[in-house]
Protein backbone atom coordinates (compact mmCIF):
# COMPACT_ATOMS: atom_id res chain seq x y z
CA UNK A 1 0.00 0.00 0.00
CA UNK A 2 1.16 3.46 -0.89
CA UNK A 3 0.40 6.98 1.02
CA UNK A 4 1.02 9.87 -0.65
CA UNK A 5 -0.05 13.20 -0.37
CA UNK A 6 -3.55 13.85 -1.98
CA UNK A 7 -3.18 10.89 -3.60
CA UNK A 8 -6.02 8.03 -3.59
CA UNK A 9 -4.88 4.83 -1.15
CA UNK A 10 -4.53 1.45 -3.81
CA UNK A 11 -4.75 -1.96 -1.69
CA UNK A 12 -2.92 -4.50 -3.33
CA UNK A 13 -4.36 -8.39 -3.68
CA UNK A 14 -3.00 -10.56 -1.20
CA UNK A 15 -0.34 -13.25 -2.92
CA UNK A 16 -1.63 -16.45 -3.52
CA UNK A 17 -0.88 -19.58 -1.60
CA UNK A 18 1.43 -22.14 -2.71
CA UNK A 19 -0.15 -25.23 -3.99
CA UNK A 20 1.25 -28.64 -5.08
CA UNK A 21 0.51 -29.85 -8.55
CA UNK A 22 -2.40 -32.00 -8.68
CA UNK A 23 -1.44 -35.25 -10.09
CA UNK A 24 -3.97 -37.43 -10.98
CA UNK A 25 -4.27 -40.68 -9.55
CA UNK A 26 -4.01 -44.16 -11.33
CA UNK A 27 -7.47 -46.80 -11.38
CA UNK A 28 -4.47 -49.11 -10.07
CA UNK A 29 -4.54 -47.67 -6.80
CA UNK A 30 -7.87 -48.47 -5.53
CA UNK A 31 -6.76 -52.39 -6.50
CA UNK A 32 -3.91 -52.21 -4.52
CA UNK A 33 -4.83 -50.99 -1.58
CA UNK A 34 -8.17 -53.37 -1.69
CA UNK A 35 -5.43 -56.67 -2.68
CA UNK A 36 -3.24 -55.10 0.83
CA UNK A 37 -6.34 -55.41 2.89
CA UNK A 38 -7.65 -58.49 1.91
CA UNK A 39 -4.79 -60.71 0.86
CA UNK A 40 -4.58 -62.80 3.71
CA UNK A 41 -7.88 -63.97 4.03
CA UNK A 42 -7.88 -64.63 -0.23
CA UNK A 43 -4.90 -66.77 0.53
CA UNK A 44 -6.75 -68.87 2.97
CA UNK A 45 -9.94 -69.55 0.77
CA UNK A 46 -7.45 -70.29 -1.85
CA UNK A 47 -5.99 -73.13 0.10
CA UNK A 48 -8.90 -74.31 1.57
CA UNK A 49 -10.50 -74.68 -2.14
CA UNK A 50 -7.37 -76.58 -2.77
CA UNK A 51 -7.66 -79.06 -0.02
CA UNK A 52 -10.90 -79.43 -0.95
CA UNK A 53 -10.26 -80.23 -4.50
CA UNK A 54 -7.57 -82.79 -3.42
CA UNK A 55 -9.25 -84.71 -0.84
CA UNK A 56 -12.26 -85.06 -3.84
CA UNK A 57 -10.48 -86.41 -6.37
CA UNK A 58 -8.19 -88.56 -4.10
CA UNK A 59 -9.25 -92.39 -5.12
CA UNK A 60 -10.92 -94.02 -2.18
CA UNK A 61 -10.85 -97.74 -1.36
CA UNK A 62 -13.51 -99.93 -2.00
CA UNK A 63 -15.77 -100.67 0.69
CA UNK A 64 -16.05 -98.93 4.59
CA UNK A 65 -12.37 -97.97 5.85
CA UNK A 66 -12.14 -99.90 9.00
CA UNK A 67 -9.57 -101.45 10.95
CA UNK A 68 -9.63 -105.13 10.41
CA UNK A 69 -10.82 -107.32 13.43
CA UNK A 70 -8.20 -108.89 15.32
CA UNK A 71 -7.28 -111.95 13.49
CA UNK A 72 -7.56 -115.56 16.19
CA UNK A 73 -3.95 -116.51 16.31
CA UNK A 74 -1.55 -117.48 19.47
CA UNK A 75 0.60 -115.16 20.34
CA UNK A 76 3.13 -117.51 22.48
CA UNK A 77 2.81 -121.12 22.69
CA UNK A 78 4.59 -123.99 25.59
CA UNK A 79 4.83 -127.30 25.28
CA UNK A 80 5.31 -129.91 28.50
CA UNK A 81 4.37 -126.79 30.61
CA UNK A 82 3.50 -125.93 34.52
CA UNK A 83 1.86 -122.78 35.62
CA UNK A 84 0.99 -122.49 39.37
CA UNK A 85 -1.29 -119.76 40.88
CA UNK A 86 -0.14 -118.29 44.51
CA UNK A 87 -3.00 -116.71 46.30
CA UNK A 88 -1.77 -113.53 48.66
CA UNK A 89 -1.17 -115.66 51.26
CA UNK A 90 1.31 -117.86 49.93
CA UNK A 91 -0.57 -120.73 49.74
CA UNK A 92 -1.14 -122.83 45.87
CA UNK A 93 -4.52 -121.60 44.29
CA UNK A 94 -4.33 -123.39 41.13
CA UNK A 95 -1.75 -125.60 39.06
CA UNK A 96 -2.35 -126.07 35.69
CA UNK A 97 -0.07 -128.99 33.47
CA UNK A 98 -0.26 -130.29 29.77
CA UNK A 99 1.05 -131.33 26.89
CA UNK A 100 0.28 -127.92 25.00
CA UNK A 101 -0.52 -124.43 25.74
CA UNK A 102 -1.55 -121.74 23.20
CA UNK A 103 -2.32 -118.33 24.58
CA UNK A 104 -4.83 -115.58 22.14
CA UNK A 105 -4.20 -112.13 23.06
CA UNK A 106 -7.78 -111.40 20.99
CA UNK A 107 -9.61 -113.11 23.68
CA UNK A 108 -6.96 -113.03 26.20
CA UNK A 109 -7.97 -117.15 27.22
CA UNK A 110 -5.76 -120.20 26.88
CA UNK A 111 -6.08 -123.38 25.31
CA UNK A 112 -4.60 -126.65 26.48
CA UNK A 113 -4.18 -130.08 25.16
CA UNK A 114 -3.87 -132.67 27.48
CA UNK A 115 -4.70 -130.95 30.73
CA UNK A 116 -4.32 -131.52 34.51
CA UNK A 117 -5.48 -129.03 37.06
CA UNK A 118 -5.29 -129.22 40.34
CA UNK A 119 -7.34 -126.46 42.67
CA UNK A 120 -7.40 -125.75 46.08
CA UNK A 121 -10.24 -124.21 48.15
CA UNK A 122 -10.66 -121.87 50.53
CA UNK A 123 -10.88 -124.23 53.28
CA UNK A 124 -8.03 -126.74 51.79
CA UNK A 125 -10.06 -128.99 49.85
CA UNK A 126 -8.49 -130.26 46.77
CA UNK A 127 -10.44 -131.04 43.30
CA UNK A 128 -8.36 -132.80 40.27
CA UNK A 129 -9.52 -132.30 36.96
CA UNK A 130 -8.06 -134.27 33.79
CA UNK A 131 -9.29 -133.53 29.67
CA UNK A 132 -8.64 -134.38 26.59
CA UNK A 133 -8.51 -130.25 26.17
CA UNK A 134 -9.46 -126.84 28.10
CA UNK A 135 -10.14 -123.04 27.80
CA UNK A 136 -9.02 -121.11 30.26
CA UNK A 137 -9.04 -117.47 31.15
CA UNK A 138 -5.75 -115.78 31.91
CA UNK A 139 -5.96 -116.19 35.79
CA UNK A 140 -7.28 -119.81 35.74
CA UNK A 141 -9.77 -118.89 37.62
CA UNK A 142 -12.53 -120.32 34.82
CA UNK A 143 -11.99 -123.10 33.11
CA UNK A 144 -13.72 -124.94 30.26
CA UNK A 145 -13.40 -128.80 30.20
CA UNK A 146 -13.78 -131.01 26.92
CA UNK A 147 -13.53 -134.33 25.90
CA UNK A 148 -13.03 -136.95 28.66
CA UNK A 149 -13.48 -134.71 31.34
CA UNK A 150 -12.90 -136.50 35.22
CA UNK A 151 -12.77 -134.64 37.85
CA UNK A 152 -12.76 -135.46 41.60
CA UNK A 153 -12.95 -133.53 44.72
CA UNK A 154 -11.44 -134.35 48.27
CA UNK A 155 -12.37 -132.78 51.35
CA UNK A 156 -9.49 -130.58 53.11
CA UNK A 157 -6.50 -132.87 54.35
CA UNK A 158 -6.61 -132.53 58.68
CA UNK A 159 -3.71 -129.86 58.17
CA UNK A 160 -4.83 -128.25 54.74
CA UNK A 161 -1.79 -127.14 52.36
CA UNK A 162 1.46 -126.05 53.59
CA UNK A 163 3.16 -123.12 52.69
CA UNK A 164 5.18 -123.56 49.66
CA UNK A 165 3.14 -126.82 48.62
CA UNK A 166 3.61 -127.39 44.92
CA UNK A 167 1.66 -130.71 44.81
CA UNK A 168 -1.98 -131.44 46.66
CA UNK A 169 -2.32 -134.86 47.97
CA UNK A 170 -6.00 -136.58 47.80
CA UNK A 171 -7.46 -136.98 51.30
CA UNK A 172 -9.28 -140.36 51.53
CA UNK A 173 -12.18 -141.33 48.42
CA UNK A 174 -13.32 -138.17 47.06
CA UNK A 175 -16.79 -136.97 47.94
CA UNK A 176 -17.61 -136.17 44.47
CA UNK A 177 -16.68 -137.31 41.08
CA UNK A 178 -17.65 -136.67 37.66
CA UNK A 179 -17.22 -138.40 34.28
CA UNK A 180 -18.46 -136.26 31.04
CA UNK A 181 -17.40 -134.77 27.80
CA UNK A 182 -18.18 -131.06 29.36
CA UNK A 183 -17.37 -129.21 32.41
CA UNK A 184 -16.77 -125.56 33.69
CA UNK A 185 -15.43 -125.50 36.68
CA UNK A 186 -15.16 -121.99 38.51
CA UNK A 187 -12.11 -122.21 40.74
CA UNK A 188 -12.91 -118.84 42.94
CA UNK A 189 -16.36 -119.42 43.61
CA UNK A 190 -15.98 -123.30 44.06
CA UNK A 191 -18.73 -124.12 41.39
CA UNK A 192 -18.60 -127.05 39.01
CA UNK A 193 -21.46 -126.70 36.38
CA UNK A 194 -22.38 -128.61 33.12
CA UNK A 195 -25.48 -128.57 30.23
CA UNK A 196 -24.10 -131.81 29.04
CA UNK A 197 -24.99 -135.52 30.63
CA UNK A 198 -22.47 -136.71 33.25
CA UNK A 199 -22.16 -139.34 35.46
CA UNK A 200 -21.89 -138.59 39.34
CA UNK A 201 -21.22 -140.78 42.25
CA UNK A 202 -21.53 -138.70 45.34
CA UNK A 203 -22.77 -139.85 49.02
CA UNK A 204 -22.43 -143.33 47.81
CA UNK A 205 -24.86 -143.13 45.12
CA UNK A 206 -23.97 -142.75 40.90
CA UNK A 207 -26.27 -140.90 39.45
CA UNK A 208 -26.89 -139.64 35.44
CA UNK A 209 -28.07 -136.57 34.53
CA UNK A 210 -28.87 -134.57 31.49
CA UNK A 211 -27.06 -131.52 33.57
CA UNK A 212 -25.84 -130.31 37.26
CA UNK A 213 -24.25 -127.86 38.87
CA UNK A 214 -22.05 -128.14 41.96
CA UNK A 215 -21.67 -125.83 44.80
CA UNK A 216 -19.03 -127.37 46.89
CA UNK A 217 -19.13 -124.08 49.54
CA UNK A 218 -22.48 -124.96 50.40
CA UNK A 219 -22.31 -128.81 49.43
CA UNK A 220 -25.24 -128.05 47.01
CA UNK A 221 -25.96 -130.42 44.33
CA UNK A 222 -28.41 -129.56 41.31
CA UNK A 223 -29.02 -131.10 38.50
CA UNK A 224 -31.61 -131.28 35.27
CA UNK A 225 -33.37 -133.14 32.58
CA UNK A 226 -33.79 -136.92 33.13
CA UNK A 227 -32.27 -138.87 35.22
CA UNK A 228 -31.00 -142.05 36.73
CA UNK A 229 -29.90 -142.57 40.50
CA UNK A 230 -28.73 -145.81 41.94
CA UNK A 231 -28.20 -145.94 45.59
CA UNK A 232 -26.50 -148.88 47.76
CA UNK A 233 -28.52 -150.36 50.33
CA UNK A 234 -26.86 -149.96 53.94
CA UNK A 235 -25.84 -153.12 55.54
CA UNK A 236 -26.19 -154.04 59.27
CA UNK A 237 -22.58 -155.14 59.66
CA UNK A 238 -23.66 -155.95 63.32
CA UNK A 239 -24.77 -159.65 63.94
CA UNK A 240 -27.16 -160.77 65.80
CA UNK A 241 -26.42 -162.90 69.20
CA UNK A 242 -27.21 -166.47 68.80
CA UNK A 243 -29.95 -167.40 70.74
Amino acid sequence: MVKGAGAATARLAPPLAATRPRVARSWLWPLQSLLANYLPLLVMALLAVGSWWLLKNTPQRDGVDVLPPAKHEPDYQMQNFDLQRVGADGLMRVRIEGRALRHYPDTDTLEIDGISLRSYGSDGGLTIATANRAISNSDGSEVQLLGGVHVQRFDPAAKGPTKGTTKGTANGAPKLEVRGEFLHAFTNTEILRSHLPVQINHAGGELKAQSFEYQYLTSRLSFGGRTQARFEAATDKKKGAAL
